[in-house]
């Protein structure tokens, strides 16, 4: 059937091992995929062990359904299992980025006045706490952005040279290393590179999200396995009039399609971490992370 949906399935297992007891604990988990236009949820359930004395969900701020759980016994282990089925529509049969508008059309339009109409979409013009708006980064982006670019013909130009200028290397940097300094670096993981990215697009005055999400592991026969499919992703959504919110994952040069799970939206890392929260006790710790995507 021409446009089929494509369903995948996603496993994603995360073990923190103590090195002494956690005594109480309270944690947040950002591990339920949204309901898009291209993404529909069909099922999805969450185990988690030791169990919870008091678990809760909620929409939060970006619209990501948020779990809320505590421990209140002893344990030197956690185990959090997400087991999810989508079902994924083609996004980009059709699109065309040289028809946008041209950026700075956009960017003055979300441009801040006083008495000005609100749009949405503006929120993700600013800095946050990860992503600081530098005249480096600005610089960086200015060659993909000449006078009257097409929007999405300068964001695609610029995931271009991301993914050619920039080193994947997991060891280069941490959770929290800020756009600028991996930026420095030119070196990184899917976040670092999402957020390098969102960096350049914001300077400009363009607003972009950060997207977190899973890479099916099986690529159709024929095409090559892509990066940083066998733990979370992270890539980059940049909001274009009439069309929507594109994604483009700069980790593998791609738009993101039918290879790429949306699971939450942020303005970077820090809104949409996996796992978050406050324990008592515990020690050092080690976290172990086991992911699979695959075609039902």
């Amino acid at each position: 059937m021409k446009n089929a949906p494509t369903v995948l399935s996603v496993s994603h297992r995360t073990t923190y091992h103590y090195s002494t007891y956690v005594e109480t604990a309270q944690h947040l988990a950002t591990i339920r995929p949204l309901a898009c236009p291209w993404q529909r949820v069909i099922s999805r359930s969450e185990r988690i062990e030791p169990e919870p004395s008091y678990r809760h969900s909620r929409i939060d701020a970006f619209g990501n359904d948020v779990l809320y759980f505590a421990l209140d016994v002893p344990h030197e282990r956690l185990q959090l299992v997400s087991e999810t089925s989508v079902a994924l529509t083609p996004r980009w049969t059709e699109f065309d980025a040289e028809g946008t508008p041209a950026w700075e059309t956009v960017a003055e339009t979300l441009r801040f006045r006083v008495g000005g109409a609100f749009r949405a979409e503006a929120e993700y013009c600013f800095a946050s706490p990860n992503i600081a708006l530098r005249p480096s980064l600005r610089a960086y982006a200015l060659p993909s952005f000449t006078p009257g670019r097409p929007l999405v013909a300068g964001a695609i130009d610029l995931m271009h040279r991301i993914h050619e200028d920039f080193t994947y290397k997991p060891s280069a940097t941490l959770f929290d290393t800020p756009a600028e300094r991996a930026f420095e670096l030119k070196s990184g993981v899917c976040q670092d590179f999402a957020q390098v990215m969102i960096g350049c697009l914001r300077s400009l005055g363009l607003p972009a999200r950060y997207v977190s999400g899973y890479l099916r592991n099986d690529p159709p026969p024929g095409q090559p396995r892509l990066i940083g499919a066998d733990a979370s992703h992270a890539w980059v959504s940049v909001h274009c009039p009439a069309s929507g919110w594109i994604d483009l994952d700069p980790t593998n040069d791609v738009l993101a399609d039918l290879d790429h799970v949306t699971l939450a939206i942020g303005r970077d890392y820090s809104d949409v971490s996996l796992l978050r929260g406050t324990i008592l006790g515990g020690g050092a710790h080690r976290m172990e992370v086991a992911v699979t995507v695959l075609e039902l």
